[in-house]
């Protein structure tokens, strides 16, 4: 690994980052990461985690400074309302996912890029209570791209050991968002990136729990938190990426920053290589196999009752994290493909209504689970991990057997992305049962058109 100048360059990109600096295209995309940040976070907001997360922060309230999403009524601490919203934002698993593009990194298993840098941002807006749409986009756009790059430059071991990446480096984009709404200069917002590098952490154990969750809620709460005592003159190391005892070397096992060193915001990672907007609440690893299948039952006009037996052909950067061999939970469902393709096969669909412990353990679930297998397979391994390849084999009761292979250019990825119409479906899904249809257009209203919002704090009203 080369001694870097990571955080240097990072803060420095950070803090001279000005609305005009952001390409067309690189806004148009974090308008469409905003709304759909927003819209999980909405989803979220009305699921069991969220409601023992706020009996948590019920027991621990802080000063009156900020507002939950979904709930609109209470005021907690800008920290604490960073993470009940960044808790909410993952909560269903339904958030974007940043893709790679350097050699050895797997593709889909960076980080989720969004929840971080926009829970802090809403956090901070409501906080100050005088951020307009050009100084929260800025702000998040600034976040989102040092989250990025640091994801690109660590060893991709951090993740494979063990280490989940959207708790680890996504306190770098929250506090990175933060430090820009406080007005920090370059060395504040160094500081702010060495508090995090104390805070970040979380790993893939508690996968299939509130715990995952919770690693995006604290990303986004010590993010503000770093950033808050950046302000208030707290010293932490300025060069806290870098080094023998930095970041990339003591959590990351080493890394490559020459990859990313002279490349914040050339090209900014939200238009290259882009993100990936999810059409499903689950890892975005799942996604290309749910849709092969459910194009397979469509094209081939078969029921749940023709079913014999499905089995996934696919890789271990597909089978691996996804771990679970039958679900019990919405939770373990995430992680688990005999309920994701039984899901598909049951409903067509597998949105917010499917994603629910009732719907897991009905009997037509725990009995289409059984009927879904999964198999390691040598060949599509061979291929590499650049892509999620993976092949869905049918054998109906009649004995016919259908195949599919999955579409590397899957839904919502930048090669196939969900057009404005699908992302509005799609958000609209998330605020069902939270807020009312009228409620959710003024959302997408304002989201879309958020650059010329004068205060930010009238978008979190309507959220609230």
């Amino acid at each position: 690994m080369t001694t870097s100048a990571l955080t240097f360059e990072a803060s420095k990109f950070a803090a001279n980052l000005c609305f005009e600096d952001i390409p067309d295209e690189a806004l148009r995309i974090a308008r469409r990461c905003i709304i759909d940040g927003l819209g999980v976070m909405l989803a979220g907001s009305d699921q069991e985690i969220a409601t023992v997360t706020k009996q948590y922060i019920d027991s621990v309230r802080g000063p009156a400074q900020a507002r939950f999403v979904g709930d609109g009524q209470e005021r907690v601490s800008a920290p604490q309302a960073a993470f009940c919203n960044g808790i909410a934002g993952h909560a269903m698993d339904w958030d974007d996912t940043q893709l790679a593009e350097s050699p050895g990194r797997q593709y889909g298993l960076l980080t989720h890029p969004t929840i971080p840098p926009l829970a802090a941002a809403l956090a901070v807006s409501d906080m100050l209570g005088n951020v307009d749409g050009r100084q929260f986009i800025t702000a998040f756009v600034a976040g989102f791209e040092v989250e990025c790059k640091i994801a690109e430059a660590i060893n991709p071991d951090h993740y494979k050991f063990g280490f989940h990446t959207s708790g680890t480096i996504g306190t770098f984009g929250a506090a990175v968002a933060a430090a820009k709404l406080l007005g920090l200069d370059e060395t504040g917002i160094a500081r702010a990136i060495g508090g995090a590098a104390s805070m970040a952490s979380g790993i893939r154990a508690n996968f299939g729990t509130m715990g995952k969750p919770m690693h995006v809620g604290r990303a986004a709460e010590n993010g503000v938190t770093s950033a808050l005592l950046s302000q208030t003159g707290f010293s932490f190391n300025e060069e806290a990426l870098d080094g023998t005892w930095g970041y990339l070397s003591v959590a990351g096992r080493g890394g490559e920053p020459e990859y990313v060193l002279g490349r914040f915001g050339k090209p900014f990672s939200i238009t290259e290589p882009g993100v990936s907007i999810k059409p499903y609440p689950c890892g975005v690893l799942t996604h290309p196999s749910m849709d092969a299948l459910k194009f397979l039952l469509e094209e081939n006009d078969l029921q749940a009752s023709d079913i014999e037996k499905v089995t996934l052909h696919a890789a271990s950067n597909i089978l691996n994290p996804i771990r679970f061999k039958t679900a019990k939970t919405e939770l373990e469902g995430k992680f688990c493909m005999a309920f994701l393709l039984a899901a598909i096969i049951l409903r067509r669909r597998a949105g917010k209504q499917e994603f629910t412990d009732a719907f897991v353990n009905s009997p037509e679930s725990q009995s289409m689970q059984l009927k879904v297998e999964t198999s390691l397979d040598p060949e599509i391994e061979a291929m590499g991990y650049d892509r999620i390849r993976s092949r869905v084999e049918v054998v109906t009761k009649t004995g016919k057997v259908i195949e599919k292979w999955a579409n590397e250019a899957y839904r919502g990825s930048p090669h196939n992305p969900l057009s404005d119409d699908e992302l509005e479906g799609k958000f609209l899904d998330c605020a069902q049962g939270v807020v009312d249809t009228a409620q959710a257009k003024s959302i997408l209203d304002m989201a879309w058109e958020l650059e010329h919002i004068e205060n930010v704090s009238s978008l979190i009203d309507i959220l609230g």
